[in-house]
């Protein structure tokens, strides 16, 4: 059987779904309540839409169409991951050693770091509803991003695991 990178450091054989350990960070950047609800209200347009030719149709289609707009508002939004040495953020994902110290920002910092403060040279993922902001300053010098702005629920937690991930990456193994 050929080595590939899933069987890779098991001798051959999968590793057990259970036995992975998991990421040091996690985060899902849902949307807010107030964006669900809304996305909630196609529902009784729908079934408005589809009342004159039968009401049981309208109904079901009403309540089939809510339920897969919030199904997917919630599927697609983006995932937030340090995990390996690797920040993931959404679909875009970098390597630890190449971002400098983390800058947490909440309050009026967070407004600025998403507003005037924005670097137009820099990669963002930015959710509206979402309060907290982390910098990540880009050190590759063939980079030419200048930092990560990442919208966080818990902007502390993302800095302190992508902080302990650099220290992990930069110590060496015996």
């Amino acid at each position: 059987m050929q080595k590939t990178a899933r069987h890779a450091g098991s001798g051959g054989h999968p590793e057990p779904r259970g036995r992975r350990e998991r990421p040091r960070y996690r985060e899902r950047l849902g949307p807010s309540l107030w964006i669900l609800c809304a996305a909630a209200v196609t529902a009784p347009m729908a079934a408005l839409v589809l009342s004159p030719f039968d009401t049981t149709i309208a109904l079901v289609a009403g309540a089939a169409v809510g339920i897969a707009i919030v199904g997917l508002l919630v599927l697609t939004s983006p995932i937030l991951e340090v995990d390996g040495g690797e920040l993931r953020a959404g679909r875009a994902h970098i390597g630890v050693e190449f971002l400098g110290a983390p800058e947490v920002h909440t309050g009026d910092a967070a407004r600025h770091a998403r507003g005037a403060g924005l670097d137009p040279r820099g990669w963002h993922l930015i959710r509206g509803g979402i309060d907290g902001v982390v910098v990540l300053p880009v050190t590759d010098p063939d980079d030419p991003t200048a930092a990560w702005t990442i919208s966080s629920r818990t902007p502390d937690r993302l800095a302190a695991a992508v902080r302990q991930a650099q220290a992990t990456r930069s110590t060496p193994r015996r």
